[in-house]
């Protein structure tokens, strides 16, 4: 069995790709500042944990100790304004290590564009680190990739809030910069296959679907997929800087973290030579248009429990804890209670909610708004459950169906009345020391303008609501 060591672990590339080598039955050890932050994963204790820094070399003694092979998926863009240097001193630091304790082979990811002058600090600073990596004597494959399309990723994320949030959008210049965008699938399928294909040494690999896109384009056909219907109006005054403060103002995302990025779109990443097919025959590339919509889709099931438990911040709390960010196109909003009694009472308890027995709170708010999607045309608040006491999965209760449920510990309700958008209602109890925390979680995927709409028109309202039904349920639990 392979012993591969991933770095990056808490990045975006590196948080996919070890669930896959696991699967693929690879020993993993993982690089980390600081392991607190794989906790939550599912697979933290499969894995062997190496604490350390890239930019502090003490702190890598014995990491390379029975590796075969190091994914490298360090990127300084986000922490640090001179991520340049910052790069270069983490992958010589990285390389130098590597060799000394005997490493034979690294796989690192870069950014796709061909070597100009004129590139961006980001993507210069992306072909820079995998020179430096391989100038220590080690086999290095550098794979370039430009676009990941997938939830997470910050070029695809940039796209998508871009796409949902504005209908008419005033576009500089880089909108019709050409680009060839990959899915992350397609990525970890490039990256894997590696471990195994004997490779020239310091072969430099582009990869991308066969799609030639411009980011108009994407925007486009990313509105095609959400039936949503985008004007873009081209203007030559917005510099990059200029661009990165637009999409700040406009989505989520931070004009620290965008500024680089947007600074790259001047240049063109177009595939210009065919090593992938060569020596990766057998990968089977997405379209573009298939990458968005496995993107959406991964908003089901497993797949939106992993985009969940990444989003969410761990809160030490207090009773009138709150927490409510927006990540990766789904808002989220977190209350913490305390309550002292057993978890098998409060979990009993929550699953009596609804149908006769109503909603605690403000239950006069609940029959409107179901009287409201009757009219609408949805199901109404139906008043009706399987069971007066019991959950199970699948079950309907009044305008939600039970998605999930874990006895004593989680139930995940999904809204089945018409909103503009996709809605769940969680509660999981876990344990502290002398008592137990209820978490109520509300999601909220919104789709287009209108869906931001709703949810922040309905802010106030919802805030009273679910406020007062968490404080509802510590007070009558109590009271058993």
């Amino acid at each position: 069995m392979k012993k591969i060591l991933v770095t990056g672990a808490t990045g975006y590339v590196g948080g996919r790709l070890i669930p896959e080598l696991l699967k693929n039955n690879y020993h993993v050890r993982v690089l980390v500042r600081n392991p607190e932050r794989l906790k939550n994963k599912t697979w933290y204790k499969k894995i062997e944990i190496h604490k350390g820094n890239v930019l502090h070399k003490k702190s890598l003694s014995g990491l390379f100790k029975n590796i075969d092979i190091a994914y490298y998926l360090i990127h300084s863009m986000e922490k640090n304004k001179n991520f340049e240097k910052a790069d270069l001193i983490a992958a010589n630091t990285f390389g130098e290590t590597a060799n000394q304790e005997g490493l034979k082979k690294i796989i690192y990811l870069g950014g796709l564009a061909q070597d100009k002058n004129n590139l961006s600090k980001h993507l210069k600073s992306r072909h820079d680190t995998g020179k430096a990596l391989s100038n220590h004597g080690i086999d290095v494959t550098e794979f370039r990739a430009s676009v990941i399309v997938g939830s997470g990723s910050l070029s695809f994320e940039m796209i998508r809030n871009l796409t949902e949030r504005i209908p008419i959008m005033i576009c500089p210049k880089w909108v019709y910069t050409k680009t060839q965008p990959i899915a992350i699938s397609n990525v970890l399928d490039y990256l894997i296959h590696a471990l195994n294909i004997k490779l020239p040494n310091n072969q430099i690999i582009e990869i991308g679907s066969k799609d030639i896109l411009t980011y108009g384009d994407m925007i486009k056909q990313y509105a095609q997929v959400r039936n949503l219907k985008r004007i873009l109006i081209s203007v030559p005054v917005l510099t990059p800087k200029l661009s990165s403060y637009w999409v700040h103002w406009t989505t989520p995302l931070s004009a620290n973290i965008t500024r680089p990025l947007v600074e790259g779109l001047k240049n063109e990443s177009i595939i210009k030579n065919n090593s992938a097919n060569k020596y990766f025959p057998d990968i089977k590339l997405l379209s573009y248009k298939s990458s968005v919509k496995k993107a959406i889709s991964s908003f089901n099931n497993k797949s939106i429990e992993t985009s969940w438990s990444d989003a969410l911040s761990s809160s030490r709390g207090n009773d009138n804890s709150v927490n409510s960010l927006l990540r990766e196109g789904m808002i989220i909003e977190d209350r913490r209670i305390y309550i002292k009694k057993d978890k098998e009472i409060i979990f009993n308890y929550i699953c009596s909610i609804g149908g006769s027995n109503g909603w605690l709170y403000a239950n006069f708010l609940w029959t409107l708004r179901g009287y409201i999607d009757l009219m609408l045309g949805g199901v109404g608040l139906r008043r009706g459950r399987r069971n007066p006491l019991e959950l199970k999965q699948g079950d309907a209760l009044d305008f939600w169906r039970v998605e999930k449920i874990i006895k004593n510990q989680l139930v995940r309700l999904k809204a089945e009345m018409k909103l503009p958008g996709k809605a769940w209602l969680e509660y999981e109890i876990i344990k502290l020391k002398d008592n137990y925390q209820l978490i109520q979680k509300a999601y909220f995927m919104p789709t287009g303008l209108f869906g931001l709409f709703y949810w922040y028109a309905l802010y106030p309202i919802h805030k009273i609501i679910f406020k007062g039904l968490i404080k509802k349920i510590k007070r009558e639990v109590e009271l058993l």
